[in-house]
């Protein structure tokens, strides 16, 4: 083998050690962390699915792929129920404990997601088909206000009709869960789960396009 050839051949390997690494370095950034065992105690049957993340139930959305910028554009997850009863109504909620800070939860509960009269045999299939009293608000926890828990529970409906009052229609803020919950008997979940995420900006390997920090400096808050 030539001189030359030799030298091609080098570079050649060298560059796919580099890609390797690469990929490689990407994967482990990419493994899926789950909730300390103080979180995890509310992840009972219920599973939460999001494009390319699958199940992130329990677990912290990874910092990868740019997983945690995605989430606050993506449509309502699928929400399951396995064990779900087929003749039964169910309500779903979604709600941030920790708005505007796990730390100062001055806010909670912010009201992601309301549903009724969903239908057992649908949210074992993870079909909300039910009626949306509060339309689903992807998870969009402000920066510098660290990781923000985004919990999901199923209620036994029964015959009753749910609604909001008028001042708890005005704002998703500083819901009074309880007091919603103790209106109509709504006792302990059948289900529940959640998972965690932070603003994509506050994550060590976030990188602004170019052109665009001004345009990201400028975005509106979100709780």
């Amino acid at each position: 083998m030539g001189w030359t050839m030799r030298l091609a051949m080098a570079a050649l390997i060298l560059s796919l050690t580099m890609l390797v690494t690469t990929d490689e370095e990407e994967s482990d950034r990419c493994v899926y962390e789950a909730l300390p065992d103080t979180d995890a105690v509310i992840c009972k049957g219920l599973e939460v699915f999001y494009p390319e993340l699958g199940n992130i139930g329990c677990m912290f959305v990874p910092d990868c792929s740019n997983y945690r910028l995605k989430i606050t554009h993506w449509p309502a997850p699928t929400v399951k129920f396995p064990r779900a009863l087929e003749d039964a109504t169910y309500i779903l909620v979604m709600v941030d404990p920790d708005a505007p800070s796990r730390s100062n939860p001055q806010a909670q509960f912010w009201r992601h997601w309301l549903v009724t009269d969903i239908k057992g045999i649908d949210l074992k299939k993870g079909k909300i088909l039910g009626r949306e009293l509060s339309a689903y608000q992807p998870p969009k926890p402000p920066s510098q206000t660290g990781f923000h828990r985004y919990q999901f529970f199923v209620y036994l409906q029964g015959g009753k009709s749910i609604s909001l009052l008028p001042e708890e229609n005005r704002t998703r803020a500083s819901w009074k869960m309880d007091r919603f919950l103790n209106r109509y008997d709504l006792n302990e979940p059948e289900a529940s789960t959640q998972f965690m995420t932070e603003n994509y900006q506050d994550s060590p390997n976030f990188q602004a396009p170019e052109g665009r920090s001004s345009e990201l400096k400028e975005r509106p808050k979100q709780k």
